[in-house]
């Protein structure tokens, strides 16, 4: 999944598990109560089901709200361990969230070699 993520925006991951059978309005409103953010102000907002295996990003691109979701074949997307309010991550961490990589300590697979 790539989201066209304009430079500014920032990342919201809600903390803990969110009922996956709500939908835009629903999310929007546990954006606004429980993360006390604006959910058309065009940052994305994050949010996981209890198995880990399935995320749900909404986002307003200026000209309505979208309702992007991923479920992992295999694995589970790796979440902040608080319990209440929100983590923000860079545009980047999403990217190998979204692969399902931990974004925390995403490993390097080349190292440049010593010129000598």
């Amino acid at each position: 999944m790539t989201i066209p993520i304009p430079s500014g925006t920032q990342v919201w991951l809600a903390s803990g598990h969110t009922d996956m059978r709500k939908g835009f309005d629903g999310l929007a409103l546990l954006v606004q109560e429980t993360l006390k953010r604006d959910p058309h102000g065009g940052h994305l907002f994050v949010f996981r089901g209890r198995s880990g295996g399935l995320i749900k990003v909404l986002w307003h691109d200026g000209q309505g709200m979208c309702l992007f979701a991923k479920r992992l074949e295999r694995g589970r997307f790796i979440w902040p361990q608080a319990v209440d309010g929100a983590v923000t991550i860079t545009p980047a961490q999403l990217g190998y969230l979204l692969e399902g990589i931990d974004w925390r300590h995403p490993q390097r697979t080349w190292r440049p070699e010593a010129v000598g």
